[in-house]
């Protein structure tokens, strides 16, 4: 797979999370030989994102990973491949109730993938990783830590993401309430944080290319 995309557009959701009643029906899948695949969702689910995103998994596939929701359920994280769903996690459980990707990779250096995103971000706020393990149909849960956000509700965009400055990459996120940019990382099955400064828009453009911001402060 060389690409993917949202198609299909739908109203028949009415969470409007993204700033608008739009959300997708299908997954477009494209490939190097120019075929292309359409994954289509039953009528009680979307896609309630903005793009795909495609990721490298261990097994060598490269799988979409979205943020697919029931409209009685919410949403939850999934990679789909050509035959359909990969794996998943789990949907929160409730209508109305969004995730927010950070993105994905091998976030602790095991040769494993790891997907990140922001639980709720406009109300519990918890940044969670999962684990992609071949031949599993469930994502696994390695760490979670409260406090954490990347989108505000209605807008058209999801903050932050994944950097590696050399270091090994970093989650790119923001204090809870908004005032500050942190650097994350899994550690030993942990979420460590670090505060980079004061959250503006174009701090964490900056923080997402590896230039210094604002000066940071320790985090309470």
């Amino acid at each position: 797979m060389v690409a993917a995309d949202y198609a299909e557009p739908t109203t028949r959701y009415d969470h409007a999370v993204l700033g608008d009643a739009i959300e997708w029906g299908a997954l477009r899948l494209r490939h190097a030989s120019g075929r292309e695949v359409l994954l289509r969702l039953p009528v009680d689910r979307v896609f309630e994102d903005l793009a795909p995103r495609l990721v490298p998994l261990a097994s060598g596939e490269v799988a979409a990973m979205v943020v697919e929701s029931d409209l009685g359920r919410g949403a939850r994280l999934a990679l789909y491949g050509s035959g359909g769903l990969i794996a998943a996690a789990p949907f929160i459980g409730q209508r109305h109730r969004w995730l927010a990707p950070v993105g994905a990779g091998d976030l602790d250096g095991d040769g494993r993938v790891e997907l990140a995103y922001v639980d709720r971000p406009h109300l519990a706020k918890i940044l969670r990783i999962w684990r992609h393990v071949p031949g599993r149909a469930a994502l696994e849960e390695v760490a979670a830590a409260p406090g954490f956000t990347n989108h505000r509700i209605g807008r058209d965009r999801i903050e932050g993401g994944l950097r590696d400055c050399g270091a090994g990459p970093e989650m790119i996120v923001v204090r809870a309430d908004w005032s500050r940019i942190e650097a994350a990382r899994l550690v030993g099955g942990r979420i460590e944080a670090r505060d980079l400064g004061p959250y503006s828009e174009r701090d964490m453009a900056a923080a997402l290319q590896c230039r210094p911001g604002r000066a940071a402060a320790p985090r309470p």
